[in-house]
Order: structure tokens, then sequence, then C-alpha cells
């Protein structure tokens, strides 16, 4: 399993906005470089990339939650070869 980490403090959102489809699901295969998700703060939204290939697994941080840097954001099962 990898994890995806917040780089940063802020807000991650699942969602490009509101209205709109979350980036990914539990059970969506990803790329390496595919982004999953978004944080924000202070109105900058730094989009959160996949580091991996695989199958998302959980989400580890809600829709809207506060995040700190370091904080798991997302489980993935690595693909495997």
């Amino acid at each position: 399993m990898a994890t995806v980490i917040s780089p940063l403090p802020g807000i991650f959102y699942r969602k490009p906005g509101p209205g709109k489809d979350p980036f990914v699901e539990v059970g969506d295969a990803v790329e390496a470089g595919q982004t999953i998700g978004i944080v924000e703060i202070m109105k900058q939204f730094t989009e959160i990339q996949s580091d991996t290939a695989g199958v998302i697994e959980s989400f580890e941080a809600d829709d809207g939650a506060m995040v700190n840097p370091g904080d798991t954001l997302v489980v993935v099962r690595e693909a495997t070869a």
C-alpha cells in the first residue's frame, strides 16, 4: 500500500468545485501523477497527485476536512507488474 500525504496545511477537497464529480472514488484505478484531490489555503488551490499507479483503497481525510502537512489523504493499493 502507498499513501498520498498532504504537502501543506489547508482544506482537502475531493472535487474540483461545488456540484462537480469527485476526482476519484474508492475502487478507481489511478496513474502516477493523476490528480486525486486539492488542498486550499488562503484561496490558493494545490492539486494533490498520486505518486504511484494503483487502485484507490480508502480516503483517510474527509471532503472539506482541515489537514496538516504529513497527514495521510488517500491510501492506494499499488499496481502489480
